[in-house]
């Protein structure tokens, strides 16, 4: 049973992992602490390798392949994954925002979001599309097609004072924004998310109050197609190695030839 919770108060603790939202610092991969974030391609069966380029996660997405974010609580507490996909909140198609309704993992839980929320008992899956088919472009917000997000909160403790939201950090525009040749390349994005088909997963409301407004970690994951993240120099074109059937351990003749007159 997955749980989660309205902005503020509740939040749904679903089986699923959370992303960050653009303009604070990654957590790479391997030292990521309080959650542990990974996108399985469901149409294949295998978590998909994390690449790391310039201190920012990527994953190779496959045209039509349906796609869940995992998440794992590596804590003894309580945590609330606010997640998004594509710049838009998983459960309630809004804007992406921190403040506004997330998945509650309890200590060392592990959840699968596999899907937009459409109700407590179902989700429309995710699977990886045309930018101009993708849930965010139909919805007319494409700006942020190819990225997937978790802000993870801590539970506040009954000793802690909860921190205002205008005491928060706020973060300025110009602070998010992304190098030249990356808004350049953002432009050629060949990947974005759909709204698929309707499946059960059942979740419920449960309380929980955050320690703080400003997340205790965020993990960021960029997605697009292999072409892109080639051209992008995000992983190396290891095709000349496996197009070859039968390579030669010996390639060269049997005598040493003579040296050039």
């Amino acid at each position: 049973m997955r749980r989660f919770v309205p902005p503020l108060l509740m939040v749904l603790a679903l089986s699923l992992p959370a992303v960050a939202l653009a303009g604070r610092e990654v957590a790479p991969w391997y030292i990521q602490q309080l959650a542990r974030v990974e996108v399985f391609n469901r149409t294949a069966g295998y978590t998909l390798p994390v690449h790391v380029h310039e201190n920012r996660l990527y994953v190779v997405g496959e045209p039509g392949h349906q796609y869940e974010v995992r998440l794992a609580n590596r804590t003894g507490e309580r945590l609330l994954a606010v997640t998004s996909v594509d710049g838009v909140n998983v459960i309630n198609g809004k804007t992406a925002d921190e403040r506004q309704s997330g998945y509650v993992l309890d200590a060392g839980d592990r959840v699968n979001i596999e899907g937009w929320r459409k109700s407590l008992d179902e989700v429309a899956t995710f699977y990886f599309t045309k930018p101009s088919k993708s849930y965010a472009a139909r919805t007319g917000r494409p700006e942020n097609v190819g990225v997937i997000g978790v802000a993870v909160f801590r539970e506040r403790r009954p000793c802690c004072r909860a921190v205002p939201f205008e005491e928060r950090d706020r973060i300025s525009p110009q602070s998010s924004a992304e190098p030249a040749d990356e808004s350049l390349a953002r432009r050629r994005q060949d990947l974005g998310t759909g709204h698929g088909h309707r499946e059960a997963s059942r979740a419920e409301y449960v309380d929980f109050q955050r320690a703080s407004h400003v997340p205790d970690e965020t993990i960021v994951i960029h997605y697009d197609s292999r072409k892109n993240l080639l051209a992008r120099g995000v992983i190396q074109d290891s095709r000349r190695y496996a197009e070859r059937d039968h390579p030669n351990p010996f390639p060269a003749g049997m005598f040493v030839p003579d040296p050039d007159l």
